[in-house]
Order: structure tokens, then sequence, then C-alpha cells
């Protein structure tokens, strides 16, 4: 996965429902996913179908402090509805739990919305396990 993919991976994020892109917000989008791309603590994962992009999950490696090994966080993860059931989003939680095990890892963890039960299922037959819940604050638009 390259930087290249960027236009692809913010069409999938959107349909995941993150804020959609505008001219104003492109520049500096783009220059976050580089970054991320290019970071040595992340993997970013494509998933394709006849050579369209169909699935993304990217993976962040993140210390904490009652641990000597990183842990690894999936940010996000989507497959594009036509494509979902085809086991795109098994291939690519299975490449991340490599991913993090290659790294030293000693787990993996994401968040996901309570209106993606579909995407839940997926989860626990892949191993995990509903551990707690997650809290926001929005700071900002």
């Amino acid at each position: 996965m390259t930087a290249e993919d960027f236009d692809a991976v913010a069409a999938l994020l959107a349909e995941l429902g993150r804020p959609r892109l505008s001219p104003d917000s492109t520049e500096a989008a783009h220059e976050v996913y580089r970054r991320h791309v290019d970071r040595a603590d992340t993997a970013s994962l494509l998933a394709e179908l006849d050579g369209r992009p169909v699935g993304f999950c990217s993976l962040e490696l993140r210390d904490r402090l009652n641990w000597g090994v990183p842990q690894a966080w999936i940010p996000d993860l989507i497959v594009t509805a036509d494509a979902r059931g085809i086991g795109a989003g098994k291939a690519l939680l299975r490449t991340a739990f490599d991913v993090a095990r290659e790294r030293g890892c000693w787990g993996v963890t994401l968040e996901s919305g309570y209106q993606r039960e579909v995407a839940h299922q997926l989860y626990r037959s892949s191993g995990m396990s509903r551990d707690g819940y997650y809290f926001t604050l929005r700071l900002c638009d």
C-alpha cells in the first residue's frame, strides 16, 4: 500500500462514516495519510477484488504503561457494502493479526459502533472478545 491509494482509502473511510473530504480538507488529510503510511509503527492494508479496492484496515502500534511490548490498535476497518460476505474483512483482520504478532504485540484491539452488528459477528468469529466501552469527547468540528 502506498500514498497513491489515498483516494480509494478516503472513499472507503467515508463509507465507514468518517467525514467526507472537501476541497479545503483534502490536502491536510492527504498529508496525514502519507505520514501514516510512512510510519514504522503502522500498517495499512488494502483488500482488492478484480483490481478494485474493496476494503481497508489501518493498524497502529501503541505503548501501554503496564506492558513491556506494544499493543496493536485498529482504528479503521471497512469493507465496501457490495463486497461484504466474501471474506475480505476476515482476510484483512487475519493479516492485521499476523502483522501484530510479527511486530511483537501482546494483543489487538479495535473500536466499533454499536450499530455494526454484522461486523461484531466477524470480530467474534475471528477470536476477538467484547471487553468494554469507549467514550468520546469531541473537541472540534
